[in-house]
């Protein structure tokens, strides 16, 4: 895959993108500038909201609404009318905790992980499950920085990653009822093969991390295998995303504040675009909302 830039935008800190394929665009976060923006492929700019916190993940509704993971809660916001509203705030870790990758899964609930925000990490970190009635229940703990969520196109199969604690993790999944079997740990990358960031999963059934180390996206099999790898013109990719009608553009947010880097890798921070290899596996919308 060769990777292009969408001309003029560089964000902060990119993340969380995700396919509308009613709308025809995708939405992603800049977390550190606490926006959420639209953006058609072709790279218009058709909505751009800024939040009063950090912006670190969001799903889509059935309704068309979006499910937004601030520092520390999540919130239901209707990007038609601006009307929002708190489904749950986080209660329970400490202040210096929030929010942080986040997907819709195939039961219909918003999964958000959160990561200790500390110079001095420890694996405090959760991984919830909210669903649209309010409830959210704790389904995984002690992870630095809780990552990478991704299902397969069965629903079967969830992926998850701890970017600070460098493992990759697959758990049996039932979408009836939002229960996931013990984790298998599956891969420990290291900073030369790309600490595991946002994922996403293929058609096919492999699954696809931003090595946010390495400039790189690497292509796992359900084994934890590396068989492709693909370099990214930024120095600190942090998601894939599978988009177009077919599911066979791939885009790939970026992070800029590594400024040791720029240098190499000016184009930092910029959201790119390329031909994937396979189709995506679909995303899913929260259910009720």
């Amino acid at each position: 895959m060769e990777f292009t830039a969408i001309e003029g935008l560089i964000l902060s800190l990119g993340e969380s993108p995700v396919w509308d394929e009613r709308r025809g665009q995708v939405f992603l976060c800049d977390i550190t500038n606490n926006r959420v923006i639209a953006l058609k492929l072709d790279g218009e700019i058709v909505g751009d909201w800024t939040f009063e916190a950090n912006v670190g993940s969001l799903g889509l509704c059935e309704s068309g609404r979006l499910v937004i993971a601030l520092a520390r809660e999540v919130i239901l916001f209707d990007p038609e009318t601006g009307e929002r509203r708190t489904l749950v705030r986080l209660k329970g870790e400490i202040d210096t905790n929030r929010f942080n990758d986040g997907k819709v899964g195939p039961d219909g609930c918003f999964w958000v992980g959160t990561m200790d925000q500390r110079t001095d990490r420890e694996p405090i970190g959760a991984l919830y499950r909210v669903s649209a009635d309010g409830r959210i229940v704790k389904k995984k703990t002690g992870m630095f920085t809780s990552n990478g969520l991704a299902w397969s196109s069965d629903g079967r199969t969830m992926f998850h990653t701890d970017s600070a604690g460098k493992w990759l993790d697959r758990h049996e999944f039932d979408a009836a009822t939002g229960e996931i079997g013990e984790g298998v740990r599956i891969a420990h990358p290291d900073e030369e093969m790309g600490r595991p960031d946002g994922g996403a999963c293929d058609a096919d059934g492999f699954y696809w991390s931003a090595g946010v180390s390495a400039a790189r996206l690497n292509r796992y099999d359900r084994d934890g295998k590396i068989v492709a790898q693909y370099p990214v013109p930024a120095s600190a990719p942090t998601m894939p995303c599978f988009c177009g009608p077919d599911l066979r553009t791939m885009l790939v947010t970026s992070h800029r504040l590594n400024a040791a880097r720029l240098a190499e890798y000016p184009l930092s921070g910029g959201v790119f675009l390329a031909r994937a290899p396979a189709a995506g596996a679909p995303v899913s919308r929260m259910k009720g909302l």
